[in-house]
């Protein structure tokens, strides 16, 4: 089969130069739409459930959340494991998948079977799923700095939780932007029991009070002179004065009493920290960037990057944005070294021939299949999405030396078989010889690299990680 593939190739030269070349183009297109990543994706097909119920112990979480979703989760179909974490007022349960499920009818899965339990949690609780990423989706981290210290770590929060954060999620590929640092606008009302007791009202009450004086409501629409006018109550808490002057009863002779008479309202004691530095350079806060399953994390963190840049004019003064993580380096690294492996192999293979032979046109026969064949390489890599990480590159950089043996053996056998050839007056035609000592050798060189291609295929049938 070999020589007749050999014998075939050399007769239709036109059409092995068109095939190789459309396989180049799809090899270069290949890899210029293959994703790039840093590190493979190992982990299993997951969905994540996180809830929330403040102020409970974690056996109370435990009991009354974690365990009525775990034993719901079981019998959804293709699950292989489910996991619950329960903590103070929070709870995790991972539902992992089969091998080989698609994370977003898992996540269709699982929404289902979280509808039958819905009348079984705590009454308020709302059980949300986790970003539709991987564990490798972190990707990129940012930081807001404040080096003039004109704006502090809850105005920094407050303009990434409710700017920055939107503004990054926009971004195509982006999945979710978690907030990490700075401390969320608060106010505390400090009531003295004394006072309580003194106007004989229950803490609940004032409690109440407050809750229920944040909140808008509407009215009816009253109409003058042919016009509607819609009548609304404004009443959202926006600074310390609308809490204390908040009535929560009457006294003996009908005098409201404020919030402020029961004891005072100030801001959260976070929100009047010191200076908080990123390296010396002043209050930070800021946000992670988890990238969406399946997508290129290169083009995503590219894309990311040029919406910070444009909304750089929407800053607070004296803000700037800081990247404390970007996997885009060590991706391009990645890339990088299989660049240098690729010409040092081409430079030593090519220096080898000349000593050896002496001979320049056999030199050019490597540097010419070399690149060609890790062109190739691409073509599988996209068709099965795989990503260029650095598993896959190095396991291409590995590949040249086994390439390089084949492609010197067939050079060699083929220059000494021209030597003899000359030596002996030239006898019938030179692309006999040539096509006859390719034969001697390609038979051989093949069933060498199917060994050792043979010796991969157990891995193939390892599963999970």
């Amino acid at each position: 089969m070999i020589n007749a593939i050999i014998e075939y190739c050399a007769g239709h030269r036109a059409l092995v130069v068109i095939l190789v070349s459309s396989l180049v183009l799809m090899g270069i297109w290949s890899m210029k739409n293959v994703p790039l990543d840093a590190i493979p994706d190992l982990s299993d097909p997951q969905v994540i459930i996180y809830t929330e119920w403040p102020g409970r112990s974690p056996d109370l979480v435990e009991a009354q959340i974690t365990y009525p979703i775990v034993s719901s989760m079981l019998a959804a179909p293709h699950v292989s494991v489910v996991r619950g974490t329960s903590d103070y007022g929070f709870s995790y349960v991972y539902v992992i998948f089969d091998e080989g499920t698609d994370i977003y009818w898992g996540r269709s899965r699982v929404l289902e079977y979280m509808s039958k339990i819905t009348g079984k949690l705590p009454e308020g609780v709302t059980p949300a799923l986790g970003p539709d990423a991987t564990g490798v989706g972190w990707a990129f981290e940012y930081a807001l700095v404040d080096k003039t210290g004109n704006n502090n770590l809850a105005q920094l929060r407050s303009f990434n939780d409710w700017y920055m954060r939107y503004w990054l999620e926009s971004v195509p590929g982006v999945a979710e932007v978690a907030t990490v640092g700075g401390f969320v606008k608060q106010y505390q009302v400090n009531v003295d029991p004394n006072k309580l007791l003194a106007y004989n009202l229950p803490l609940s009450k004032v409690m109440d009070v407050i809750r229920n004086s944040n909140n808008e409501v509407g009215g009816r629409v009253v109409e003058f002179t042919g016009k509607e006018y819609l009548v609304r109550g404004r009443g959202y808490v926006r600074s310390l004065e609308d809490i204390e002057g908040l009535a929560v009863g009457t006294d003996e002779r009908g005098t409201p009493i404020l919030v402020k008479h029961l004891g005072s309202v100030e801001l959260g004691p976070d929100m009047r920290r010191g200076v908080v530095e990123l390296n010396g350079e002043g209050e930070v806060t800021g946000g992670i960037v988890v990238v969406r399953f399946g997508q290129n994390v290169m083009d995503v963190i590219q894309r990311v990057k040029t919406t910070l840049e444009k909304t750089k004019p929407s800053l607070p003064e004296g803000v700037e944005v800081v990247v404390t993580y970007d996997r885009s380096d060590l991706i391009a690294r990645s890339i990088e070294t299989l660049k240098d492996t690729l010409i040092e192999e081409l430079i030593i293979v090519s220096i080898v021939i000349l000593i050896f032979l002496w001979h320049i046109p056999s030199a050019i026969i490597p540097i010419i299949t070399i690149p060609i064949a890790v062109l190739l390489a691409f073509i599988p890599m996209y068709g099965t999405g795989l990503t260029s990480n650095i598993m896959s590159l190095g396991g291409i950089a590995i590949a040249i030396g086994a390439m390089v043996d084949a492609a010197i053996v067939v050079v060699e056998q083929t220059h000494k078989k021209l030597e003899h050839w000359e030596a002996e007056g030239r006898p019938g035609s030179s692309t006999r010889v040539v096509i006859d000592a390719v034969k001697e050798v390609g038979g051989p060189s093949f069933f060498s690299l199917l060994v050792i291609a043979v010796s991969f295929m157990p891995i193939f049938a390892l599963e999970a990680q």
